[in-house]
Order: structure tokens, then sequence, then C-alpha cells
């Protein structure tokens, strides 16, 4: 299997498998949105916590230039350390979430 297909069913293995998860509270539901054509992944939760809409991403990752781009992250362990986890080498991989000039002191690609 070549890399990109690699990178696509590590990501889309990871954000099913968060969106299985119920939240403790409320009644939410996950959903996973995967646009194949042009490498977009996100789960996207919904519902209610008592009188408060819920409404958002949880996880929202993009594949550019041969890397993976983690725009945001909402889990506690992080999707990074997930995807290190199935072998998918930290320089292959951008926390967007920071700022260009932080990337730099990561361990993972600055872009």
């Amino acid at each position: 299997m070549d890399k990109l297909n690699q990178y696509r069913e590590a990501i889309k293995k990871i954000l099913t498998d968060y969106s299985k998860i119920k939240p403790s509270f409320g009644d939410i539901d996950r959903y996973t949105s995967f646009d194949l054509e042009n490498d977009h992944y996100q789960i996207i939760s919904v519902g209610w916590e008592e009188h408060r809409r819920v409404y958002g991403c949880l996880i929202h990752i993009d594949i550019i230039n041969d890397k993976i781009w983690i725009q945001y992250d909402g889990t506690e362990y992080g999707v990074a350390n997930e995807l290190t986890d199935v072998g998918i080498p930290k320089f292959d991989i951008v926390l967007a979430f920071h700022t260009p000039f932080m990337r730099q002191y990561s361990d993972f690609a600055v872009g």
C-alpha cells in the first residue's frame, strides 16, 4: 500500500473509532465526515446538553502535500499520538493548530 493510502486508512480508522465514543453527558451523537476526493476528514458532534445545543468539530484532519495536517484536535490523548502509534512518522504530521512559528519547537513537521 502506498504512503497516502496508508495515511488515509489510518485517519479513517482512528476517526471512526472516536466517533463511536458516546460523551458521558448530554444526548450527543458523533458523525464522521470524509471527503475522500479532497482529503478532508472530520468528526462532528451534534446534540443537546440539557438546554444547550451542541454542534461542533471534535477532530479535523486534512492531507496536504503528502503530509497529515491536524487542523483541530479536541481529544485528550491527541490524534497526532494516535497516528504515530500506528507507525506514521512525526515528520509527516503537521500540528496546524499551532502557529507556524511554534511548530518548530515540536517533534512534528513544521509544514
